[in-house]
């Protein structure tokens, strides 16, 4: 007998972030499977592109920044008033930006930071009632190999990422023996929007040897489908390209 994955159709998956790159890959393959879907962004045009794309009986949307508890509480509602439950949620929202300490505003880095791991708490705490009341779900954070170790053009993003490797951790510790599984999803360089112009270039030739945001979203997708007798926490990846 060949090993059973789960059946993940139906389960309704908050995901941040998911006008394009990663999100975005992850909430197409996860439609494809029969979930629903929840959407955050900032951009509520692109949103409102995405949930017509994925049609409006598996998808909806609320637009805002997730790093903001009030905008995070309100995108678990519409969840729960759109589909009933939550069973996994996808803190995926994040910003990047290379070069030295010293080369960004301070307006910059704050939202960078506030992106990142802040974005992933309030999202977190804001969705994990429910997935407790029914002691079932899934936490799948999108970090990156940066939250391992920090290149010298990257220290601040890497410390958002530490960050978020840690939250995950603790998280673990917390919420396993309530249900509730928690892993990290960390690629190496993706070819997605992320920190275009802030470090990378659109169109450069070395987005050719990187990740594609589907092999990332594929991972996010197999970890919900593995059964609710395992969990796995710490998945890296990179392209044949791509050095560890």
């Amino acid at each position: 007998m060949t090993y059973q994955l789960r059946d993940i159709k139906g389960s309704v998956v908050v995901i941040t972030g998911a006008t394009t790159g990663i999100g975005a890959a992850a909430a197409k393959q996860l439609v494809e499977l029969g979930c629903k879907v929840v959407l955050n962004a900032r951009n509520e045009a692109k949103l409102q592109e995405m949930v017509a794309s994925l049609g409006a009986d598996n998808a909806a949307y609320l637009a805002g920044d997730s790093s903001i508890p009030d905008v995070a509480r309100a995108v678990a509602k519409k969840a729960l008033d759109a589909f009933g439950t939550i069973d996994c949620v996808v803190p995926n929202a994040g910003i990047g930006m290379y070069g030295s300490v010293l080369d960004y505003s301070d307006d910059e880095v704050n939202r960078m930071m506030r992106t990142n791991y802040e974005g992933s708490v309030h999202i977190v705490r804001a969705t994990l009632p429910t997935m407790l009341a029914k002691k079932a779900g899934d936490i799948i954070m999108v970090s990156s190999v940066a939250g391992f170790r920090g290149g010298g053009d990257e220290s601040i993003y890497a410390g958002t990422k530490h960050a978020q490797v840690g939250f995950a951790g603790g998280l673990d510790r917390e919420l396993r023996e309530k249900g509730v599984r928690v892993a990290l999803v960390c690629p190496a360089g993706t070819d997605t929007q992320f920190a275009i112009e802030a470090g990378r270039t659109a169109g450069e030739p070395k987005l050719a040897s990187y990740l594609r945001p589907d092999d990332v979203a594929f991972q996010i997708v197999q970890i919900m489908r593995q059964p609710l007798t395992v969990r796995t926490h710490i998945w890296t990846l990179w392209s044949m390209q791509q050095q560890s």
